[in-house]
């Protein structure tokens, strides 16, 4: 972990909004002089929040941080909507109606909204159409028609009365604060339209900033003025797999593709958690992501050097 061109880790970052998810990675390309850095879950360039980054052979985790489940927290402004579901795009539909919303008519549609639902991505979203972005389709002047797609809200928190931001207080009927937790693939533009179309009316999104990815939270997160190399974290520290600990002979074994007979420890998974063990050596050191079944260590994916 100490040297650059060999690290691995995870960095938890609090993106600034107006910052795209990729770019939001440079910083950390030039502290430790590598290109393999990626991340989990793309948060909307005018979003803020945890972004989940990883170093070096740590890439290999991102799919299973990807999968968990996410807190958001947006305001939703009902009474107008615009072209990319945002509070500033171009108008598309303004209400006539301008009487108030009230916080009885908004949580009577709420639990609409949990458990399993069908969500149609915004139109100017990443979701690729024939190889190519919808967003990108869209402004060349393209059609889109994206397909509902299965998401799952397990929790959807009215918090409370907002303001309209300034120059749109004439188009906003009311402004709600909410808080979400969430699958992923849930659009947070495409929930405020359709909360707005359940209320009758329509809807328009600011704020949005991600809290939770999860068990890390927005509170363990670097700003990006503040990132350097002790940024770096090993991912047995900050994840809540259940971690297990592997003598030299378990880890050639797990590196070569074979499953190990646990004897060890007890090993407990959470209720709906994934089936992820992380597996360290006798240096520490996080070697590989593991399934646990009838006793037995079966690895995913070998995240130690070649000589460990």
């Amino acid at each position: 972990m100490n040297s650059e061109n060999s690290a691995s880790g995870l960095i938890l970052l609090d993106k600034a909004a107006g910052v795209t998810s990729c770019n939001a990675l440079f910083p950390i390309r030039k502290i430790f002089q590598t290109r393999r850095v990626g991340h989990a879950g793309s948060l909307d360039m005018r979003a803020s929040g945890l972004i989940v980054a990883a170093v070096g052979r740590a890439t290999r985790l991102l799919p299973f941080v990807e999968a968990a489940e996410k807190t958001y927290s947006f305001v939703a402004h009902f009474g107008y909507s615009t072209q990319t579901d945002e509070w500033d795009g171009a108008l598309v539909h303004q209400d006539p109606d301008t009487s108030p919303i009230s916080t009885e008519q908004v949580q009577s549609i709420l639990p609409q909204f949990i458990g399993e639902i069908e969500q149609i991505p915004p139109d100017y979203s990443a979701v690729k159409l024939n190889g190519h972005r919808a967003s990108d389709l869209k402004r060349k002047g393209r059609q889109v028609e994206l397909k509902a797609r299965k998401i799952f809200i397990r929790h959807l928190n009215l918090d409370g009365v907002a303001e309209a931001p300034d120059g749109v207080s004439g188009r906003v009927r009311s402004s709600y604060r909410f808080t979400c937790d969430c699958s992923k693939g849930t659009y947070i533009r495409s929930l405020v339209r359709d909360m707005a179309n359940a209320l009758g009316t329509f809807g328009a999104v600011s704020g949005i900033r991600r809290l939770r990815i999860g068990h890390l939270s927005i509170e363990q997160a670097v700003l990006p003025e503040n990132l350097n190399a002790g940024s770096l974290l090993n991912p047995q520290d900050c994840m809540k797999f259940p971690v297990v600990e592997l003598t030299d002979r378990q880890v050639v074994a797990l590196r070569n593709g074979r499953l190990i007979t646990w004897n060890g420890s007890e090993i407990v998974l959470e209720k709906d958690a994934p089936n992820m063990i992380l597996a360290v050596g006798r240096d520490g050191e996080l070697k590989a992501g593991c399934s646990f079944e009838n006793g037995k260590l079966a690895p995913k994916f070998y995240l130690g050097s070649d000589d460990a």
